[in-house]
């Protein structure tokens, strides 16, 4: 009878090579690639509902139009979608962080570079920078609609 001891049964075999190597750097930049796309989609979530909110405000009080008939949808959709946009957000910052820290595994050490944990990426920084401005705006509107 073998005892066996429990130990971390890596799901694929690394090999130390050079296109391994590059290969996991293509893979982290498609990461950056794929939180940079959502960041986008973000950016115009929160711009596109804003700038519902602006417009329809804006055309309330111009002569001759007349009054809308729910004078509030506007601002419930421009909500929605900046509410989507921060929740755009969080989510690939979550996606993002969890794949960063399986690409920088123990698996994958040998091959992903010299350091022993992942370098710092201005991609986070710039997703809560804006986080922070589709609060700012959400909350805005939310508060004139209150």
């Amino acid at each position: 009878m073998t005892e066996t001891t429990p130990h971390h049964d890596p799901r694929f075999t690394v090999k130390v090579a050079a296109e391994s190597h590059f290969a996991w750097v293509r893979t982290r930049l498609a990461v950056e690639r794929t939180v940079l796309a959502w960041v986008r989609t973000a950016v115009s979530l929160i711009a596109f509902g804003f700038t519902i909110v602006q417009f329809f405000e804006r055309m309330q009080v111009m002569p001759g139009s007349a009054p809308a008939m729910y004078p509030n949808a506007a601002n419930y959709l421009g909500l929605a979608l900046i509410f989507c946009g921060i929740v755009s957000l969080v989510i690939s910052m979550w996606e993002y962080r969890w794949t960063i820290n399986y690409l920088w595994s123990e698996d994958y050490q040998a091959i992903a570079g010299m350091k022993p944990q992942p370098g710092k990426s201005p991609v986070i920084l710039v997703a809560l920078v804006l986080l922070l401005v589709g609060l700012f705006a959400f909350f805005s509107v939310l508060l004139r609609l209150i």
